[in-house]
């Protein structure tokens, strides 16, 4: 995998206002950039997640059918979740398999880490590869307020999906699905 590029460092000049919600912090702050221009910014601080594409030994997409309340619609997203103060990405993803899809993987690829939202949030997803799955005969439970459905599909399947725009999907799943396409060679 490429290096990712070094980053530019921002002068924080003064933190003008925070809120804090649950998993994230909003922050309105000046800042004078790196090319010289001062200004106020929002900013969503966020502790990174983990993001898992599972396939199962059949070749099936392991996905998810979720309820977002943000966009009151139920989008297909791979298994995924905020990590814990101090928690490994790989760890964090391997309780989220079993919590959110009922499985658990005996292969680990990383397929690196993605900027979601880079113009107002500094969150990172770790993404990962997950093969040789195994269903858990009794799998932990997640947060109450998950409302979720585990779906297989064939890949081609997913493909249809994005092609169609007939489901919504994320854009951590789509490139997360482009990068595991790429390391499968599909």
């Amino acid at each position: 995998m490429v290096p990712l590029p070094a980053p530019e460092p921002s002068k924080l000049l003064e933190t003008l206002e925070i809120m804090d919600a649950r998993k994230i912090r909003f922050e309105r702050n000046r800042i004078l950039l790196p090319m010289g221009v001062e200004g106020t910014f929002g900013i969503i601080r966020h502790p990174g997640a983990s993001l898992a594409v599972p396939i199962t030994s059949d070749g099936q997409v392991v996905i998810l059918r979720q309820y977002r309340f943000a966009v009151q619609a139920r989008l297909l997203e791979f298994p995924a979740g905020t990590l814990e103060e101090g928690e490994d990405p790989l760890e964090s993803m391997q309780r989220e398999l079993g919590e959110e899809a009922g499985y658990s993987a005996a292969r680990w690829d990383s397929l690196g880490p993605m900027l979601p939202c880079p113009g107002y949030s500094d969150e990172v997803i770790h993404c990962f590869l997950a093969r040789d799955l195994s269903r858990l005969e009794h799998p932990p439970t997640g947060d109450d307020d998950e409302d979720l459905e585990v779906i297989l599909m064939n890949p081609s399947e997913l493909d249809a999906h994005l092609a169609s725009g007939d489901e919504w999907l994320d854009g951590k799943t789509v490139t997360a699905w482009f990068r595991a396409k790429q390391l499968l060679g599909l």
